[in-house]
């Protein structure tokens, strides 16, 4: 039996003992003070025992106040195991002796590094006691209203229980970003694939859905390049998304996309299948300098060869190094000094191992890129806007009947599938 169905019978009975309740209507309950309690917790309320105020409220929503912040309760326990509260705030607070220390700023790049880190760390850690706080001030907004009765603390109660449930489900989706690269921002490119003038449209509008999705967020965006198709659309773009884990979020994006419509650009006014292609990729940490230990670096000294001036063939001017992890070897002669060719081949050496580092940087991307081909029988979402209105993730199941509010990046709701589906897909093998 429902509470509301509950407290109806309830109260009926009380009628039947006491005579009709004046005033009693389809819109009104009539209970103590003290019965309001039950209601908010989810009890059956007692009878109006002689002595006891009267109270009138409007009707209220059935909010079992206990069952749902104990829940809350429940999943923050869970998302607090998973952050490691304790190991959180050791290294917030090892950080904050760096960023204290007088020298951090002598290396800029381990310096922005460094606060970065400690940025994203105490956002984290704020985040969650700002919800775990606001559980509490919540649990005491319900025992407040239903001691004095206030329907509206009630209704203001429900309502943040409703935002607190959604602030809590996308920590909870957040502590699933535990990939190297989740932390890092987001790359995406978006191609046109198969359909022709249809699907260069298509392809302008998912970078506008995704745009407007970082709009909302207040996500800075960045475009770097727009290949724009002859007739309307795009045949090809890449953008930034600046923001802590944007590529953890944005990845489950990756993949073909298929639009079903009534083409605006037929004649005939006949239905067409699109597709494109949306690749996400991280924005990998650019290395201005390589850190060069000299124990990974072997020194060879030799004679120049071939013709020289005084001293360059009579003495072991030439120098030859050997980087030892990645057998990477340079040498230098041209130099009268040894000092002066070994200077000369450090400089040589470093900007092999920053192009090398590179080509690793690169075939990493195109491992995480994927082979992803926009046509038929790969797509993993579809928004049909005729015959009828859906937006629908082939492999989470998740869908909207609004696929407008989606194409302006109401997203959040297939984001969050997705990654809880990646990581249930990680888990399982």
């Amino acid at each position: 039996m429902g509470l509301a169905t509950a407290l109806s019978v309830r109260l009926h009975e009380r009628s039947k003992e006491c005579g009709d309740v004046p005033g009693w209507g389809d819109d009104q309950l009539v209970m103590t003070a003290g019965a309001s309690r039950h209601l908010a917790r989810g009890g059956i309320p007692p009878g109006n025992e002689p002595g006891q105020q009267e109270v009138t409220f409007p009707s209220v929503a059935t909010t079992d106040f206990d069952a749902e912040i104990k829940e809350l309760r429940a999943t923050l326990t869970t998302i607090g195991s998973v952050l490691d509260l304790d190991k959180l705030r050791s290294d917030i607070a090892t950080l904050e002796e760096q960023v204290a220390a007088p020298d951090l700023w002598d290396d800029q790049a381990n310096a922005q590094k460094v606060t970065g880190k400690l940025s994203e760390l105490q956002g984290t850690l704020e985040r969650f006691s700002s919800l775990d706080n606001r559980v509490d001030d919540l649990d005491v907004l319900v025992e407040l209203a239903v001691e004095e009765g206030d329907a509206d603390s009630l209704a203001e109660a429900d309502a943040e229980l409703g935002r607190l449930r959604q602030a809590v489900e996308q920590l909870e989706v957040r502590t699933l970003l535990s990939g190297e690269y989740d932390a890092r921002e987001a790359l995406v490119t978006i191609r046109s694939g198969a359909g022709g003038v249809d699907a260069a449209d298509f392809a302008e509008m998912l970078m506008r859905m995704y745009t407007r999705w970082a709009e909302r967020n207040k996500f800075p965006v960045e475009v770097f390049d727009t290949s724009y198709a002859e007739e309307a659309g795009l045949k090809s773009a890449t953008f930034a998304i600046h923001a802590p884990y944007a590529y953890g979020t944005l990845s489950v994006e990756a993949g073909t996309h298929r639009l079903v419509r009534i083409s605006p650009f037929d004649n005939q006014g006949r239905r067409q299948t699109s597709f494109a292609a949306v690749e996400v990729v991280p924005v990998l940490e650019q290395t201005d300098e390589i850190d060069l230990p000299e124990d990974d670096v072997r020194v060879d000294v030799y004679r120049s060869s071939g013709p020289g001036g005084q001293s360059v063939n009579t003495t072991d001017s030439a120098v030859r190094l050997t980087h030892i992890p990645t057998g990477t070897v340079v040498s230098c002669q041209n130099e009268k000094s040894q000092l002066q060719n070994k200077a000369s081949a450090m400089v040589i050496l470093k900007a092999k191992l920053l192009a090398l580092k590179k080509a690793e940087e690169k075939a990493q991307l195109d491992e995480l890129r994927g082979d992803v081909q926009a046509s038929w029988g790969d797509q993993m979402r579809s928004y049909v806007l005729n015959p009828y209105q859906m937006v629908k993730d082939l492999r989470t199941e998740q869908e909207s009947g609004n696929p407008q509010a989606v194409l302006d990046g109401d997203i959040d709701a297939f984001l969050e599938a997705g990654i809880r589906w990646r990581r249930g897909a990680e888990t399982a093998s």
